[in-house]
């Protein structure tokens, strides 16, 4: 959970179209992405293989719909710490990422302190998982907010393809 700093890598118009193609289609053969991004195929490999050297990619992954594998309930969970301190913090981090669950985390600003994505099958593991993760780490308060329907999601980030 700790914030990494922004990579120094300037990225280009092409270095650009290559990553909204790639977040579009992380299966796209290097021919076709190079087609599609008006390089040839060696200098456009060599463009993505600096791109994930500089962290920029760091995976390419399969998207699941969870309601098709049987992971129906997708809970956000608001969370505020106890205290906030280092060992706190290293406890709760330690404690989340027991969780295969928890999907995400994202510590806050404003009232609440840290917040959770939750995907699990049903009430019964939502609730197992919730006195289980209060047992391991103190908080002072839990909220669960329940999605009660997906109307959009995405993972592919708004790039500007237009700027150099």
């Amino acid at each position: 959970m700790t914030a990494v700093p922004a990579p120094s890598l300037t990225l280009d118009r092409i270095d650009r179209k290559i990553l909204q193609e790639l977040m579009q289609d992380a299966t796209l053969p290097v021919t076709q992405l190079a087609e599609r991004v008006g390089l040839s195929q060696t200098p456009c490999w060599k463009r993505v293989q600096k791109l994930e050297a500089a962290g920029v990619i760091f995976g390419r992954v399969a998207l699941v719909d969870p309601a098709r594998i049987g992971l129906g309930l997708t809970v956000f969970v608001e969370i505020e710490a106890t205290d906030h301190t280092p060992e706190w913090r290293a406890a709760f981090a330690t404690v989340v990422a027991d969780y295969p669950e928890i999907l995400e985390v994202h510590r806050m600003a404003g009232e609440v302190d840290y917040m959770l994505k939750v995907v699990v099958s049903g009430m019964a593991a939502y609730d197992a998982l919730y006195l289980d993760l209060t047992q391991r780490v103190p908080c002072r308060n839990v909220t669960s907010k329940f999605s009660m329907e997906r109307i959009k999601t995405t993972t592919v980030l708004p790039i500007d393809t237009s700027a150099a």
